[in-house]
């Protein structure tokens, strides 16, 4: 991915929510309590291990895109670009920086207490000790 390109990334972000609707008959609507559905969509895709080179990619680009949208709505967020994630965009949001794509990594890695969910309740709260820039 290059610069970040927010059409291209809603659309990845909606695909994804059509992708969750048709393979695991779940919806997602766009709010925090969403990511919730999805970190579950995600301990099913890995329950058989984890995922191949190709589908590992189509769901990380889906996930991130999608989790980045949901934190963009819900706090009046942006994509932006961040040195530390080159070429693949990070959110900015309540004055912080996040990194969608860099967690949705983690969670389809299959490490252990990675939650989609967390990591956008925990935002307010990171923000509030986050010092002005």
């Amino acid at each position: 991915m290059n610069a970040p390109d927010p059409t291209y990334l809603h659309a990845l972000a909606e695909e994804c929510a059509d992708l969750v609707f048709r393979q695991f008959g779940r919806r997602l609507d766009w709010s925090p309590e969403s990511l919730s559905t999805l970190d579950e969509v995600c301990v099913d895709l890995l329950a058989d291990g984890p995922l191949a080179e190709e589908h590992l990619d189509l769901w990380w680009r889906l996930i991130g895109a999608y989790t980045g949208e949901v934190v963009i709505r819900a706090y009046g967020g942006e994509w932006v670009e961040h040195e530390k994630s080159a070429g693949v965009p990070a959110v900015s949001a309540l004055g912080v920086t996040g990194f969608p794509f860099g967690l949705a990594a983690r969670v389809l890695d299959g490490e252990p207490y990675k939650s989609l969910a967390s990591f956008v309740r925990a935002l307010p709260a990171i923000a509030e000790r986050t010092p002005p820039a």
